[in-house]
């Protein structure tokens, strides 16, 4: 009879220690499909990052070629203005 009773206790036994295993189980697939989305969203993040930055670059770029052809302009205008200047100068000297 000893044997008929430990029987239900070892069926009980090892359905908690399953059951025991199962939850543990469940809870390591729930922390790898966070670590796992956590992971996606930094590589988001960084994809993001790396896109600004040739925004940015491309900006600073386009910027640099409009001054550069601001200050060509204005070079030009004013040897031209001094040229202008000068002759202005010769005629008053004469």
């Amino acid at each position: 009879m000893a044997s008929a009773e430990s029987q239900p206790r070892f069926g009980q036994s090892v359905k908690g220690l399953l059951s025991d295993k199962v939850g543990s189980c469940s809870g390591d697939t729930i922390a790898l499909t966070r670590q796992v989305l956590k992971g996606s969203r930094s590589q988001e993040l960084l994809g993001q990052a790396a896109r600004n930055m040739v925004m940015q670059e491309d900006s600073i770029l386009h910027s640099e070629d409009v001054s550069t052809k601001n200050l060509q302009f204005n070079i030009g205008h004013l040897v031209e203005h001094s040229k202008n200047l000068q002759d202005q100068l010769r005629h008053l000297l004469k």
